[in-house]
Parts: C-alpha cells; sequence; structure tokens
C-alpha cells in the first residue's frame, strides 16, 4: 500500500465516524416525547413486631419513679433497634489476628443504623419486678403512605413519540 492509499483510507474512516456521529446525535433530538407516569403500589403490606427490654434497678434516678420512667424509655428505644434491625438489617464486623498461627485476639462488632417511621407502641409493661418491656408495630401501609407523601415514586405508564 502507497501513502496515497492509506491516505484515503483514513479519510474514508473519518467521514464515515462523522457521520455515524450525526446521525447517533441526531436520533436522540428528532424524536420529542411525552412520558405518563403511574405511581405503584405493593399487592401486600406486612405488620412487623418488636418488643425491647430494659432493667429498672440500674437506670438512674433519684427515685422508683424516675426509674421506672427511665426504663420504660431505655425498653422503647430497645424496641426501636430491633425494628430497624429488621427492616435495615444489621452490619457486622469481625476480626482476628494471628501470632505463630495462634489466635491471638478475636472481635465482633455490629451496629444498626436506619430511620425507622410511623411505627406505634402496643403496650407498655413492667416484666417482673425489675424489668420492663415496651412492645411496638409498624404497619408497612403506612409506611408506604408516608413515603408516597413525600417521594411519589413512579413508573413509565406510556410513551407518546412526535
Amino acid at each position: 500500500m502507497n501513502i496515497k492509499s492509506v491516505n484515503k483510507l483514513s479519510s474514508r474512516y473519518v467521514a464515515f465516524a462523522a457521520v455515524l456521529s450525526m446521525c447517533l446525535t441526531g436520533c436522540s433530538s428528532v424524536f420529542n416525547k411525552h412520558v405518563e407516569w403511574e405511581t405503584v403500589a405493593p399487592e401486600t403490606y406486612p405488620v412487623i413486631s418488636a418488643v425491647g427490654y430494659a432493667p429498672i434497678s440500674v437506670q438512674n434516678g433519684a427515685s422508683e419513679s424516675s426509674r421506672m420512667l427511665m426504663a420504660l424509655k431505655a425498653s422503647k428505644l430497645d424496641a426501636y433497634r430491633e425494628l430497624t434491625e429488621q427492616v435495615f438489617g444489621q452490619k457486622v464486623d469481625s476480626g482476628q489476628s494471628l501470632a505463630s498461627l495462634v489466635i491471638q485476639n478475636t472481635s465482633l462488632d455490629s451496629s444498626v443504623q436506619g430511620v425507622i417511621r410511623g411505627a406505634k407502641v402496643v403496650k407498655s409493661y413492667p416484666v417482673g419486678d425489675d424489668m420492663y418491656a415496651t412492645e411496638l408495630e409498624l404497619d408497612f401501609k403506612l409506611v408506604n403512605d408516608i413515603y408516597l407523601s413525600t417521594a411519589r415514586p413512579r413508573r413509565v405508564k406510556k410513551v407518546h413519540y412526535y
């Protein structure tokens, strides 16, 4: 192949690439469209529940009634933690260290993070002499309604091309 044929061939590739890029970019602007959206609702909504516990005697407080009130609040937070585990899962980190092929240290950490909206307290009650329990319930129908009022999830209903 000589230099003229190589230049002619490379100019053809450049021309082809230019035409192709104009066609591809032109196609997206040629079609004007209108998209109709509709909201999506699940068929069923689960209801989950959680129970939280807290001891009364170890709470900080000057009187028995203030320690009971603190235990009530702690048991409610424990129930929220359990709901959060059910909804978002639990992150588990672990580690081990070895020295001369002998395990020296083993650690296991867990954490839970999330936002629970719409949970309601079903019941709070003392258990035995030194424990308080709180039962929570989370209805995902209510969670979905709260979500729809803020996020408005959608899917494509119909597309009209002009």
